[in-house]
């Protein structure tokens, strides 16, 4: 280019010299030609249009000028390459050493070998230009791939991978749901603890209440008895309208063990000794043998058959164990245990605020007694209790060397109202003089 310029000035310096003396200046100008030496030497001669030196000179001036514009215009075109070079070799080396630093923290690289991308390029002129082509693309793309990922990583608010990141989430998810567990174990634990100490509390508590009711009795003399479970209920006829009627009513149970002392040579069938009706379901707990059928226990009138046998005219102590895991039951007579089964009621809890009748069977809560069903014979310390006795505890009262009032239900002369003409409330014989063998 400046080669060129240069060319073009020196010619207009010698157009503008004064023609040589001697010779007249005709006002025309000549151009030299090369012919080839078998070239045609005739070819004719253009002759430049004659113009005016003033002409000549503004020519000359406005060539000039578009000259020094065209080196301007491709001065500044050099310059924005030049910035445009220098921008992508800052933005390769950001490359490189980015590259660099996920190589030293992930282990790894790009590719499996390492490629020099700035290397020297082919030396032919097309493999150059491929060659070229072909780095300027990769280059592009790896820097694409780079902004994409610190693009990610600013929009994320993380300094780090996402393989990192990722993996730290899903660290943190478990501990979270270690903690969660661990708490939730902990409740679990908490109110298991708070369970067993209300059921402890309100077992004490029934305990104490009953040996209070005991010591309240005692004090006041018993009444008529030596002590205030000293007697027995006597139901004589077979009546729908002799029975007894025990004043409280029972708790929500799971399990209970029911207990008492019974006299009786009715036929067919000794009645209805106990029967335990509530709201929707008169025969919550029944005990019944009635014509020649065996003794029955109903739960939720639900019949289990017992294996007892009391119609001799002579006192027996029977007990009679059920809870509501698989609907397991146990039968006692005279301290033995006569018989086992499950499957009555089972998972059946026994509901609270009913009415406890003695001799009589409810078809409705409280009444509607049928003479049919009634119970003939003697009865004495019906206890209860909220969980199933054990055999050593049954043996010992069966045989007189213990008495165990009911936590529950308690045999008390104050606890049991008598109903009817004829049913009364008596001294009970020693319990020595109950036994089978006296």
């Amino acid at each position: 280019m400046y080669s060129l310029l240069y060319g073009l000035l020196c010619f207009c310096a010698l157009g503008s010299r004064q023609p040589v003396s001697g010779q007249p200046d005709d006002g025309k100008r000549y151009i030299c030609r090369a012919i080839p030496i078998n070239g045609d030497s005739s070819c004719p001669v253009t002759l430049l249009p004659e113009l005016s030196a003033g002409s000549q000179e503004e020519e000359l001036r406005n060539t000039v000028m578009q000259l020094r514009e065209t080196i301007l215009q491709q001065k500044e075109t050099i310059s924005k390459q030049i910035g445009t070079i220098n921008e992508l070799t800052t933005k390769l080396s950001l490359c490189a050493s980015a590259s660099d630093d996920i190589k030293n923290e992930k282990g790894g690289s790009w590719g499996k070998e390492k490629q020099n991308t700035m290397g020297d390029v082919p030396r032919d002129p097309n493999d150059t230009i491929d060659s070229l082509g072909k780095t300027m693309q990769g280059l592009k793309d790896r820097l694409e791939n780079l902004e994409q990922q610190q693009m990610r990583a600013n929009l994320s608010g993380a300094s780090f991978p996402s393989e990192l990141r990722n993996l730290l989430q899903r660290r943190l998810g478990e501990l979270e749901k270690q903690l969660l567990k661990k708490v939730s174990n902990l409740e679990e634990e908490k109110s298991m603890l708070s369970n067993a100490t209300a059921a402890y509390r309100q077992k004490t508590e029934s305990q104490l209440n009953a040996l209070v009711e005991r010591i309240n009795e005692l004090e006041k003399g018993g009444g008529d008895f030596k002590s205030p479970e000293q007697f027995k209920l006597s139901l004589p006829q077979r009546t729908n309208y002799l029975y007894g009627r025990i004043t409280k009513s029972l708790p929500e149970m799971y399990a209970f063990t029911l207990c008492m002392w019974i006299k009786s040579s009715a036929s067919p069938g000794v009645g209805t000794p106990f029967s335990y009706g509530v709201p929707g379901q008169a025969n919550e707990i029944v005990l019944i043998e009635w014509g020649n059928n065996p003794i029955e226990l109903l739960i939720n009138d639900k019949v289990a058959q017992l294996p007892l046998e009391v119609r001799d005219g002579r006192w027996h102590h029977i007990c009679i164990s059920w809870t509501t895991r698989d609907g397991q039951w146990e039968a006692y007579q005279d301290g033995e245990k006569l018989g086992t089964g499950d499957n009555l009621a089972a998972w059946h809890p026994i509901k609270p605020g009913g009415v406890i009748i003695l001799g009589q069977e409810q078809d409705v809560v409280g009444g509607r007694f049928d003479a049919g069903q009634a119970f003939v014979g003697e009865l004495s310390q019906v206890n209860i209790w909220d969980r199933v006795l054990k055999s050593a505890e049954i043996q010992s009262m069966a045989n007189c060397s213990s008495y165990i009032p009911g936590n529950v239900i308690s045999w008390l002369a104050s606890n049991v109202e008598v109903f009817g003409r004829g049913a009364s409330k008596q001294p009970l014989e020693m319990c020595q003089e109950r036994l089978p063998n006296a």
